[in-house]
């Protein structure tokens, strides 16, 4: 999602957070007390963070939906995140997703450590600080990498996540399915025409969208779709590079889909032939993927179109049109 970078909220149902690594307690000083009482954030530094003092607080820029402060203190740096106004259940989705794709041991990701309430209102989420380097990193490394995930994190539950979460501020259905082609149809294209139709009162949109989904069948002719854990929202400002320059990716918004969804942003992506021809020496091409590569933007064009209005229109409805045509539908 284009109009924030780093910073994607994620929503879910789900609240324990046992998948996610915990830290020992330690003792902290008692002066610290009654601030740690107060602030959450403070007190799991002080002490399952394993830090004796916070040495400095800065802020983190590049987002507009939550705020970000890097917290350094004497046993490292943390990366931590708030939202004075949505409950825990937002950062919990997207702690879920960073830790499916850790657990991967592929691409690089920020470690999720604690999700939480604040006392005034809203939630938080602490993380691993990456300090990034000077460039987005080698395409090809973050082609392999990508596809190293894509082949390690398979699901038994078919597609969909454990959580809902969203894309951008789009609520993102995740509800498992064991067909791919139903649960693009209904939870990925319908979700967001039925979105448009809501809000802008698009039948046009709604009903050549619908027909589309009801129609797209062929369009996976000879394909083998393995669920495959995807990131969900990879555009150049959720990609990074480490200070060796080994890639980096954040702010997800993951579910387990066809591993060429993943494409989906790549209008906005940067990725060049590098990339593709280290991702599909890990992740075989299958046959017909070009005919699907704008089957998988337009899920990304008509989010941006219900969140940013009509300026994406007419990309969702080109791409619409084309593939009517193209299918006879």
């Amino acid at each position: 999602m284009v109009a924030h970078v780093g910073l994607i909220s994620l929503t879910s149902c789900f609240s324990p957070l046992s998948r996610l690594p915990r830290l020992s307690s330690t003792k902290h000083k008692p002066f610290a007390m009654a601030a740690m009482n107060e602030d959450p954030v403070r007190q799991w530094i002080l002490s399952e963070g394993k830090a004796a003092k916070i040495t400095n607080i800065s802020p983190v820029g590049g987002g507009c939906i939550n705020l970000a402060n890097r917290y350094d203190t004497d046993a490292g740096s943390f990366f931590v995140k708030t939202n004075r106004s949505i409950g825990p259940s937002m950062f919990e989705g997207e702690a879920l997703g960073l830790g499916a794709m850790y657990e991967t041991g592929s691409i690089r990701v920020p470690k999720p450590f604690k999700v939480g309430p604040l006392p005034t209102g809203g939630s938080y989420i602490i993380m691993e600080f990456i300090e990034f380097g000077s460039s987005r990193g080698n395409q090809s490394v973050l082609g392999r990498k990508l596809a190293e995930m894509h082949k390690a994190g398979k699901s038994e539950k078919g597609f969909g996540f454990d959580v809902n979460n969203t894309i951008g501020s789009t609520p993102q259905m995740n509800t498992w399915s064991s067909d791919w082609i139903q649960f693009y149809g209904e939870h990925r294209l319908g979700y967001q025409l039925k979105l448009a139709l809501d809000q802008y009162g698009d039948s046009t949109i709604y009903e050549k969208g619908q027909r589309l989904a009801k129609s797209m069948g062929p369009l996976f002719d000879n394909v083998v779709i393995e669920p495959c854990l995807l990131h969900g929202d990879l555009w150049s400002g959720n990609i990074s590079s480490d200070k060796n320059g080994e890639p980096v990716i954040l702010d997800p918004a993951c579910y387990y889909g066809h591993n060429e969804a993943e494409f989906g942003m790549s209008w906005c992506a940067g990725f060049g032939g590098a990339f593709y021809n280290a991702y599909f020496e890990v992740m075989p091409k299958q046959p017909g993927l070009e005919k699907r590569r704008d089957l998988y933007m337009l899920y990304h064009y008509l989010n941006h179109y219900n969140l940013f209005g009509s300026g994406y229109r007419s990309s969702a409805m080109s791409i619409i049109d084309d593939y009517l045509r193209m299918l006879n539908a």
